[in-house]
């Protein structure tokens, strides 16, 4: 027969135990308190800094209307946003950034702490700050040159665009930022040492242009001297100089001035403005002022007021007979005739195609019509552009000319919406 456990021994055990229960629940609930202490402040933190970017970033988009933060624009536009994304933050301070047309957000928030607060492990304050503004662009114009542009049209495209060089580079400042120009026509004028060849006209395949291909001299000779009269062999002289990205804002300003929009036309072929503003945005040859996409931001702006037209599209502007001052432009200046919009659609393909290859460099293209457009112009103009899917938001319609400054600053509003730091 077996002898009976004492029970001293098990009381014993059960009085250890809850010895050591006792000791762990106050260790338990310090790392409980410290766990979410530490949480508290991370998510306080993350929270009040999304809202300090948003702010930083909405205040960067009234830059173009308040650019010194004088008005008062930018601070009710970045304090309405923190507010908005975080009602119980105290807004410490909206100043100028140090970096040029710039926007600086600073903000804190109370955090609820059970342990680390009565410990004094850690501030019960949390702050944030972000800045957004006009820094690491390059920024190229394409611009339609052709006559219909002459007059106020394109004195109020040269103010938009003087307007907008002087947002992005003010006036004694060196920000990180460059403007080119490409003015066009039915070609594009690039100047000395671009591309190994004399300063001039570019044929489509990047050949210097002659104006009427040797080929088709024998044709212009065939006129009757009523119609040779009226061809201009030389269309490029009349055409601005492209000028390449610059951080100098008065030669930069030089070269918009220069647009005049007159003299001897050639057509309009918008395929040729993009390609060469690409050129200008990528840092392979033919230019190298770009610098590399992960460090810049690239920002393509084509404005024209009309559909791709070298004299066989139909329309107004049709010649009625050949050869004429439209084959002095990229593609007849080539020795090519069967390149005309209409005709398979080789000139607006070639426009898509060089959107593409843009777009595919990593440049953004913001599109504007100016005038009155039929639906393929718009909607090859909406194709062009990098919108958002789903939005317009870089296309724009400029009906009137008066149109033209606002819808600059539109685009300027989107070109702040850029966190620096």
């Amino acid at each position: 027969m077996r002898a009976p456990q004492c029970p001293c021994r098990e009381s014993g055990r059960h009085g250890a135990a809850s010895t050591v229960v006792a000791l762990l629940i106050p260790v338990l609930v310090a790392v409980a308190g410290l766990v979410l202490d530490l949480g508290n402040l991370y998510l306080t933190h993350t929270r009040l800094q999304a809202a300090v970017d948003a702010g930083a970033l909405a205040g960067s988009l009234e830059l173009p209307y308040d650019p010194d933060l004088s008005k008062g624009v930018v601070a009710r536009a970045a304090e309405d946003m923190v507010q908005t994304n975080f009602p119980d933050a105290m807004l410490d301070g909206i100043s100028p950034g140090s970096e040029v047309r710039s926007v600086v957000v600073r903000a804190s928030a109370d955090v609820k702490l059970l342990l680390l607060g009565f410990l004094g492990l850690a501030d019960r304050t949390v702050t944030a700050e972000a800045a957004a503004g006009f820094n690491n662009l390059e920024v190229v114009f394409a611009i339609d040159n052709s006559g219909s542009m002459r007059g106020t049209p394109i004195d109020l495209v040269k103010q938009a665009s003087c307007e907008l060089i002087d947002l992005l580079i003010p006036t004694n400042a060196h920000p990180a930022t460059k403007v080119g120009l490409v003015p066009f026509r039915g070609k594009v004028r690039v100047g000395e040492d671009v591309d190994g060849l004399p300063a001039g006209c570019r044929n489509a395949d990047n050949s210097l242009n002659s104006g009427i291909h040797e080929d088709f001299m024998s044709m212009y000779w065939q006129l009757p001297y009523y119609y040779r009269s009226r061809i201009t062999l030389d269309t490029c002289s009349s055409i601005p100089e492209s000028m390449p990205l610059t951080q100098d804002r008065n030669a930069i300003m030089a070269a918009v001035e220069s647009q005049t929009a007159t003299g001897a036309a050639s057509g309009t072929i918008i395929p040729e403005g993009i390609k060469w503003a690409r050129h200008m945005l990528t840092p392979e040859p033919p230019y190298d002022q770009a610098g590399d996409r992960d460090e810049f931001r690239k920002i393509m702006i084509l404005l024209t007021d009309g559909d791709n037209e070298d004299g066989e599209c139909g329309g107004p502007y049709r010649a009625s007979y050949r050869p004429n001052n439209y084959w002095t432009n990229a593609w007849f200046g080539m020795g090519r005739d069967d390149a005309h919009c209409e005709d398979d659609g080789v000139l607006n393909q070639a426009m898509l195609a060089e959107a593409q290859l843009a777009r595919d460099a990593g440049v953004e293209i913001f599109c504007i019509r100016f005038g009155n457009s039929d639906n393929t112009d718009v909607a090859l103009m909406k194709a062009v552009a990098s919108s958002t899917p789903g939005t317009d938001d870089h296309y724009f319609d400029a009906p009137s000319v008066y149109d033209i400054p606002d819808v600059f600053k539109q685009i300027g509003k989107q070109l702040g919406w850029r966190l620096l730091h």
